[in-house]
């Protein structure tokens, strides 16, 4: 009985593991830098429908949907009612982890 307990345990700490995601944790600061080299070109302006840096009203419902849903879709691309955009902003040789850097630099100068 012992062996099928010990089996039943350790195969509920691996599935717990395996299942269990894990939180990345975004750097702001090190996201400026993104932002100034590679996000500028529409959240300065609002070109095709970015909200502005700094926006709050047009930032609210995008930062309401939460720090996951934001970077997945700055990560992958997005087409919304107000406008579009590309994956990682256009610059393919951004890292997932420097994209949500950036979202996270432009969430914090948002609220």
């Amino acid at each position: 009985m012992s062996r099928f307990v010990s089996t039943a345990l350790c195969a509920l700490f691996v599935f717990s593991a395996c299942s269990a995601e894990a939180k990345v944790v975004y750097n702001a600061a090190a996201g400026k830098v993104v932002y100034d080299a590679s996000c500028t070109t529409c959240h300065k302006t609002g070109l095709m429908g970015a909200p502005k840096l700094g926006d709050k009203a047009a930032w609210a419902p995008r930062i309401a949907q939460g720090e996951a849903m934001l970077v997945s879709k700055s990560i992958k691309g997005f087409t919304g009612k107000k406008g579009m955009m590309p994956p990682k902003g256009g610059n393919a040789k951004l890292t997932d982890l420097q994209v949500g850097n950036a979202t996270a630099y432009m969430v914090q100068q948002s609220k």
